[in-house]
């Protein structure tokens, strides 16, 4: 639908966030809350996707986003239908959806489908902003809520030896965490185990779930049947 974007990096110091969001009173607070913070800006904001992805067609270089902050439900063309585009024209960006829908079915769809972060609108300022740092140096966040969610499914829904088939429970605890957002050096403090044993434990999680990053560890284990999709209703 729209040609690919490649970002230079070097063109500009701070992080750049095209907003898409249909909600003025809420594009208008999380402007406020990033335009406080050193390094990163509000650079374009739209209230429909069709809109968002009309802009990409006569976008100069400069003004490519690091980030795209995507609500799910928009009029028109809904989060979800918009994804694949923004993620085929905009490679290098970050997307980080930003919604109040709190659907298993939602989180899964969007990861599936290229999301580098999954975020509720109850977020406060100082964890959106998190996030979008997070997703920048890191390349993902779940809500915590949403993680802690599926953490509980994990460990409940299957008996314990079905699940130490698939990955350990220090394992299934380090990817949890890695969904949340931690840095390595933080799971390592939380779990009071070394960076380089967390490390390890990252490695092994991909390499067992055939998978580059923590939302598509968490994806892999619902589509394998580790976290049943239908399990929250």
């Amino acid at each position: 639908m729209e040609k690919a974007f490649q970002k230079d990096k070097t063109m500009t110091s701070k992080i750049r966030i095209m907003m898409v969001e249909d909600h003025p009173e809420f594009r208008e607070i999380v402007e406020m809350a990033v335009g406080k913070e050193e390094g990163m800006e509000i650079t374009s904001q739209f209230g429909t996707s069709e809109r968002a992805l009309r802009s990409l067609r006569n976008l100069r270089t400069a003004d490519i986003p690091d980030v795209v902050l995507l609500d799910l439900r928009l009029p028109g063309m809904d989060g979800l239908e918009a994804l694949g585009f923004f993620r085929a024209s905009l490679p290098d960006a970050r997307i980080v959806i930003l919604t109040q829908s709190d659907c298993e079915e939602d989180v899964l769809k969007s990861i599936m489908m290229g999301a580098d972060g999954y975020l509720l609108k109850s977020s406060t300022l100082r964890q959106l902003v998190q996030g979008i740092r997070t997703v920048v140096s890191e390349g993902a966040i779940i809500d915590s809520k949403l993680a802690g969610f599926m953490l509980k499914t994990f460990r409940t829904k299957l008996p314990k030896n079905q699940i130490s088939d698939v990955l350990t429970e220090r394992e299934i605890e380090t990817l949890v965490l890695l969904a949340d957002g931690l840095l390595k050096k933080e799971i390592s403090e939380q779990l009071g185990i070394s960076v380089s044993t967390v490390v390890t434990h990252v490695t092994h999680i991909y390499e067992k779930l055939r998978v580059k990053n923590a939302p598509a560890a968490v994806a892999k284990a619902f589509h394998l049947g580790i976290l049943p999709a239908d399990s929250g209703q």
